[in-house]
């Protein structure tokens, strides 16, 4: 978050804009600590942080209130959670490690900077993954929009979606549709429990991605728009078709919640060692990944339990 120009005379009271940059990097500083020698965040042109370990990776993310929050029943601490929880997801479902983000603020006027903030704050030292900088404008329409860096290490390749062969098992990291189950439980009135939590403040699987790629996943993507368009997205990408014999709905969750509900952020993971896979999440100590079918060679046989998986989930009307 570049300081704005011209800055204010000497003696002269600061600009809102300066004071709202202050506000936002006392919140990031209070949870992700101060920024380490040699590096520069928030509060200058640009920020300077060190080079990856490995590679490279890129992802961005944006939060529109209205459309990925109703802020009618979500607070907007939890639109920045989500947003920072979004793009950090990304980098995650490739094998790779978040490091740092940069966050631009589209603000209508009256928004409560604070309570936005402290999501934000939340969610980035939650992922070890602090803000280092971004920028801040008013707008009309509140908008978050998250870029993070993250690396690569060592020498296996990054999990993309499109690697996944005939044979391969699917997997995913978690059960669904809890998200879903919760935002139906805020409109019904209730406001708390893990269904809510589930919807409030998603969690990224980024031990879960470093398993898998650690252990030869062939192709990974996380449920961010729902289990079943997700999986027809990385289908797609790599040619195969798919026969899924089990749908892991948490519990209070529907199966429509599990198969379209979205934003769940469970990694779908495929790989042709399905055991060395589980053996993985076990010596990594993370709850055992659900088995939920397998890749065959027909792009058109895409079913489950027997029948056609129907393409349902989260769209943008463009």
């Amino acid at each position: 978050m570049a300081s704005p120009k011209p800055r204010p005379a000497a003696g002269a009271l600061p600009a809102p804009e300066d004071c709202a940059i202050g506000r936002l990097s006392q919140h990031m500083s209070r949870r992700s600590g101060t920024q380490p020698a040699g590096q520069i965040w928030i509060g200058d042109d640009a920020a300077v942080v060190p080079p990856p370990v490995g590679r490279l990776v890129l992802s961005t993310d944006a939060a529109v209130a209205g459309v990925h929050a109703d802020l009618a029943l979500v607070g907007l601490d939890d639109l920045g959670w989500k947003a920072v929880t979004a793009a950090v997801s990304d980098i995650g479902a490739m094998g790779a490690v978040p490091r740092w983000a940069l966050v631009t603020l589209c603000l209508p006027h009256g928004v409560d900077l604070d309570r936005l903030a402290a999501g934000l704050a939340d969610a980035a030292a939650t992922w070890s993954c602090p803000v280092v900088g971004g920028d801040l404008t008013s707008a009309d329409q509140l908008v978050v929009s998250v870029a993070v860096a993250g690396d690569l290490a060592g020498d296996r390749p990054a999990v993309t979606r499109a690697g996944a062969s005939a044979g391969d098992t699917l997997f995913v990291t978690g059960p669904l549709g809890a998200s879903s189950a919760g935002l139906r439980l805020l409109r019904a009135g209730t406001t708390d429990g893990p269904l809510v939590a589930a919807h409030r403040r998603p969690a990224a699987r980024l031990a879960e991605g470093v398993a898998a790629r650690d252990a030869g996943a062939t192709a990974m993507m996380d449920v961010s728009d729902g289990l079943s368009i997700d999986l027809h997205r990385l289908a797609d990408a790599s040619g195969v078709g798919f026969a899924l014999d089990r749908l892991p709905a948490a519990p209070g969750a529907t199966d429509d919640d599990a198969l379209g509900g979205g934003e769940d952020y469970e990694l779908i993971v495929a790989t042709a060692d399905p055991d060395g896979l589980e053996a993985a999440f076990a010596d990594a100590g993370l709850r055992p990944p659900v088995r939920i079918g397998r890749c065959n060679d027909d792009p058109a046989t895409r079913l489950l339990a027997g029948r056609p998986l129907p393409v349902v989930g989260w769209q943008h009307s463009l």
